[in-house]
């Protein structure tokens, strides 16, 4: 039987993730993590460059640690990266989180919406997992997204600010709204107060369904109206954060939000929708030749980059999970992106993500990823297919 359908193998591939970043990611001199570790030898490549998303990510994946039950240091690193979150990456003049800092010193204060949200979804786990300081931390990151960022008029987050709030970048995006919703869901679920659940509803409705193409898929790139702009970056295709064309890892992302949102609302559609989302991701992102599922794909499915990222995976994974609380065959999916997670996209040595492989499942040199990804993938969705398990212990039977 797949070891990840067991609540002890879920616990051991996240405990494995955090075992690679801890303690090396304590830093002691400036305050906060080093999050640029290597994938694969856990050396650290830039000591000093202080992410908002990276320090958010690292509060969030070790107060999960705190809520599976993970090692006792769990805590503390929360605690340390929260600590960080709220005093150095904060603005107190301007008010707002700083993008980008090298030591304790901002060097980009461009407020992104999606920053935001994760110092959202960062003080939502930790006031889960008891950590001293955080709701105040969330309400304070909530009210910057919503006198900000939220357009009531589309029922949608804007992009981004310049640093004083003068400015708001035309640019619209699937990817912040997407995240904002992950940290509505998550702030309700850690306080209980019903209005980020309205929030999340009105977030997932606008985007997931009024927004969604002629064929129900999900496009990234809008204008400040929110039409899509289908020929946005398409002479970048590599571009490492805003690709052209579709993609499959975001559908499941999207999937594992509207389960999540379902166990909180009373309407059917949320698990529809999702059922046909992830359905969508994996016809047009599954590689038949290869195995895995592309990154980003025509509305065909022809591959754009045909690479496979260790996220994109983690996402399915999740989604497939949570999916099969309403239909057991999605476990099938489930068995199916595990195996070959497992045999590609995982080091058989630390247990560790790789961000990506080649379409055969080649690597290329050192595999050092984007500065803002310390394992939040595979820690948030193992632990929520733990969640499934918890809730009933015979799900993933065979």
């Amino acid at each position: 039987m797949n070891v990840y359908r067991t609540r002890e193998g879920l616990r051991h591939a996240l405990r494995d993730v955090l075992n690679v970043y801890y303690p090396d990611c304590i830093d002691a001199r400036f305050g906060g993590y080093v999050a640029q570790l290597d994938e694969r030898d856990g050396s650290v490549y830039d000591s000093r460059t202080k992410h908002l998303v990276a320090t958010a990510r690292g509060v969030n994946n070790f107060s999960i640690g705190v809520l599976a039950d993970g090692p006792e240091w769990c805590r503390y690193a929360a605690e340390h990266g929260l600590r960080f979150l709220s005093t150095v990456h904060w603005d107190g003049e301007e008010g707002g989180y700083d993008w980008l800092l090298d030591g304790r010193e901002p060097t980009e204060r461009t407020r992104y919406c999606y920053g935001h949200a994760f110092a959202l979804l960062a003080s939502a786990r930790a006031v889960q997992a008891g950590i001293s300081g955080a709701r105040a931390e969330l309400d304070r990151a909530f009210s910057v997204l919503e006198t900000r960022f939220w357009e009531p008029d589309h029922g949608l987050y804007a992009d981004r600010a310049s640093p004083d709030w003068g400015t708001v970048a035309p640019y619209r995006g699937a990817n912040a709204n997407m995240h904002a919703l992950e940290a509505l869901l998550a702030a309700g679920e850690a306080t209980g107060d019903g209005r980020f659940f309205d929030r999340a509803y009105t977030v997932a409705d606008r985007f997931t369904r009024d927004l969604a193409t002629d064929a129900g898929l999900l496009w990234e790139h809008y204008t400040e109206s929110w039409e899509p702009e289908f020929s946005y970056n398409e002479d970048r295709p590599r571009d490492r954060f805003r690709p052209p064309g579709y993609q499959p890892g975001h559908h499941a992302e999207w999937v594992k939000l509207l389960c999540v949102l379902a166990e909180h609302g009373g309407e059917e559609w949320p698990v529809e929708r999702a059922r046909e989302l992830f359905d969508a991701a994996v016809d047009l992102g599954w590689d038949d030749e290869y195995g895995g599922l592309y990154y980003t794909v025509e509305s065909s499915g022809d591959p754009i980059v045909a690479e496979k990222y260790g996220w994109v995976h983690a996402e399915a994974i999740g989604a497939s999970a949570l999916l099969s609380r309403y239909d057991d065959s999605y476990l099938r999916w489930y068995d199916r992106l595990w195996d070959y997670t497992s045999e590609r996209l995982i080091d058989p040595g630390t247990g560790n993500w790789y961000e990506n492989c080649t379409r055969e499942g080649a690597y290329d040199g050192p595999n050092r990823g984007p500065a803002v990804e310390p394992g939040y993938h595979p820690v948030t969705n193992c632990w929520l297919a733990m969640g499934v398990l918890d809730r009933d212990p015979a799900a993933f039977d065979p």
